[in-house]
């Protein structure tokens, strides 16, 4: 099983598990513009028993994009996306 990312818009990513939309992995930004890290949430309708590895809560926090990529096991960005 594969993770892969899909930019919406700066700092915002579709999660694909398997090529099925199960979440995002957001920027958090403060009111200046500064990054504040960044999140891995899970769509909202998966149970925790529904919830593939490594995730153990809906909001795990990052301090890079690249912190968050590795996490999903080397989790790729692709362009375009032609999900289920």
């Amino acid at each position: 099983m594969t993770y892969t990312l899909h930019q919406l818009a700066v700092g915002s990513y579709d999660l694909a598990y398997d090529g099925i939309i199960i979440g995002s992995v957001v920027q958090d930004v403060a009111p200046e513009g500064a990054s504040r890290g960044w999140r891995a949430v899970l769509l909202d309708e998966l149970m925790p028993d529904q919830w593939p590895s490594p995730f153990r809560g809906i909001e795990p926090p990052f301090r890079s994009l690249e912190a968050a990529m590795a996490w999903l096991d080397g989790a790729a960005i692709v362009e375009g996306f032609a999900g289920q």
